[in-house]
């Protein structure tokens, strides 16, 4: 009997560890992408262009189930139009910013409900839910693959562009006198945006993306003194929050992504809390 029930146990024991190992690397791969470009968010006020990514997420994933595509590409594709669609708009400045993202966000959702709906008439049996709310334990080898290429692919136009973001987050049109192409900054921004939310999509899912390039990056401005220095520590509080995310959820069996967020939020007030005791 003993003979048996060993491989039996080991398999099951391999199993877990494989996910949870996923998991984890799913996390810090979001962790690294959130936590750089979440600094950037921060200082340009983008926390709202972010939102209409997430909301446009779930149109991306409907699309893209439609026409039997990874939802990851479908949402990288509508980030990007979007994107395109309002740095366009934006040219034309005959509305304000936040009420062209206020239509494209809300357009975009109800849009995207209607193609669910019309894919779950066809028989479609992908789990809308997960991409709303995020999925991180059944993160496969082949999803590791892609979050990680993204996450190169992102990381390195960020690097490339580093000195451009921070002078035009600084002061605009003084970067644009010292010959930065502002235009052309702005816009591969918003895509690099775009992609992490393709990236983080199966993570934390298109409701809580927002939050995790928001708050590492707000509690790791607390104890920065250079830009560099915030996007290092907004990047490690990322991924405690992962962590401390993962290990909750395995403990009081609670839903992985929003304990990662959580998360997050403690370590930010529990930062504050720090940051004004010893003020």
């Amino acid at each position: 009997m003993v003979p048996l029930s060993a491989p039996i146990i080991r398999s099951v024991v391999i199993t877990v560890d494989d996910f949870i190992i996923n998991a984890l690397l799913a996390g810090v791969g979001l962790a690294l992408l959130a936590g750089s470009l979440g600094c950037v968010v921060v200082w340009r006020r983008m926390a709202y262009f972010g939102d209409t990514l997430a909301h446009s997420a779930l149109l991306g994933v409907a699309l893209a189930v439609s026409v039997e595509m990874l939802p990851i590409f479908g949402v990288a594709v509508i980030g990007v139009a979007l994107a395109s669609l309002l740095f366009l708009l934006e040219q034309r400045q005959e509305l304000s910013t936040d009420t062209l993202l206020g239509i494209m966000a809300h357009s975009a959702l109800a849009l995207g409900v209607v193609v669910l709906s019309i894919a779950q008439r066809q028989g479609s049996n992908v789990d809308f839910m997960a991409y709303l709310f995020g999925d991180i334990l059944a993160v496969s080898r082949e999803e590791l693959v892609w979050i990680y290429a993204g996450a190169v692919l992102v990381l390195s136009l960020f690097a490339y562009l580093w000195r451009d973001l921070l002078s035009i987050s600084v002061h605009e049109e003084l970067a644009r006198t010292d010959g930065v192409s502002v235009t052309r900054t702005r816009f591969i921004f918003m895509l690099l945006l775009a992609l992490t939310v393709a990236v983080a999509i199966k993570v934390v899912g298109a409701l809580l993306i927002t939050a995790l390039l928001i708050i590492p990056a707000a509690s790791a401005r607390l104890y920065s003194s250079t830009p560099l220095q915030m996007v290092v520590l907004s990047v490690l509080f990322a991924v405690l929050s992962v962590v401390l995310g993962l290990a909750s959820s395995m403990q009081w069996d609670m839903p992985t992504a929003p304990a990662i967020v959580l998360a997050a939020a403690a370590l930010f007030f529990l930062s504050n809390l720090v940051r004004t005791h010893h003020s």
